[in-house]
């Protein structure tokens, strides 16, 4: 294979990153185009434990203004699996075939254990949490009428789902680290006890202040550490 010169690599750069920008601007026009359907969407599991509910735009631009938020979300769940196909097809020339094999599986598996992760929140968390808040804020003492801003709900709704993608990320990362020996396989078994506490500590930060959501990030972050364990190699 003939290799490319500097100014051919800079070429091939520029050409990848214009086709992503391009992407990206399709993505967002689309996104805002479907913005009714995913905000309808994502308030599903708020209007299935509170089926009489509404939420409130506040002002004459949050129409707007959660259209735009929706596109550039969409945009970036379009965007960013493709972003990594082309890191990857623009350097892999350059590697050598053990370390194509090597990183080409966690390539593949970061998006997955991201959609799994927010799966997880919609399906699992969602329906608990906001069940709790909703019957919550009807059992309260004085007459009280719930009308959430649609802003705030899609903020804290988008919010938790890049939370929960992001924290899916964690034995991807182990097993990474523990594959170009960073991180031994003993050490993480003896660091257990120390890793159970951050875990809990990272889930309190993350997810908004109320413990069911805290434990609902934080089971699932303990059992990715432990199967994480079992994927890393023995020392």
């Amino acid at each position: 294979m003939q290799e490319m010169t500097l100014m051919q690599h800079f070429a091939e750069l520029r050409r990848r990153v214009l086709y992503l920008a391009l992407i990206f601007v399709v993505s967002f026009f689309v996104g805002v185009y479907l913005s009714p359907m995913i905000q309808e969407f994502l308030t599903a599991p708020l209007l299935n434990v509170w089926p009489n509910g509404a939420l409130q735009y506040n002002g004459l631009s949050d129409g707007m203004m959660i259209s735009f938020s929706l596109g550039v979300t969409f945009a970036l769940l379009v965007s960013l699996p493709i972003a990594m196909w082309h890191v990857w097809a623009y350097v892999a020339p350059g590697l050598k075939n053990k370390e194509r094999d090597f990183i080409w599986p966690f390539l593949v598996m970061s998006p997955v254990l991201f959609l799994i992760g927010m799966a997880f929140a919609f399906y699992v968390l969602f329906p608990v949490v906001f069940g709790f808040f909703v019957e919550l804020n009807l059992d309260a003492p004085v007459p009280a009428m719930i009308m959430p801003a649609a802003r705030d709900y899609l903020g804290v709704a988008i919010g938790l789902l890049k939370v929960f993608g992001v924290a899916f990320q964690l034995p991807l990362i182990l097993v990474l680290l523990n594959r170009i020996g960073v991180l031994s396989r003993n050490r993480v078994v003896k660091f257990r006890r120390y890793a159970i506490v951050l875990i809990a500590v990272a889930a309190a930060i993350l997810t908004p202040p109320d413990v069911v959501s805290q434990i609902l990030l934080a089971i699932p972050l303990w059992l990715l550490f432990e199967i994480s364990i079992l994927f890393m190699r023995h020392d």
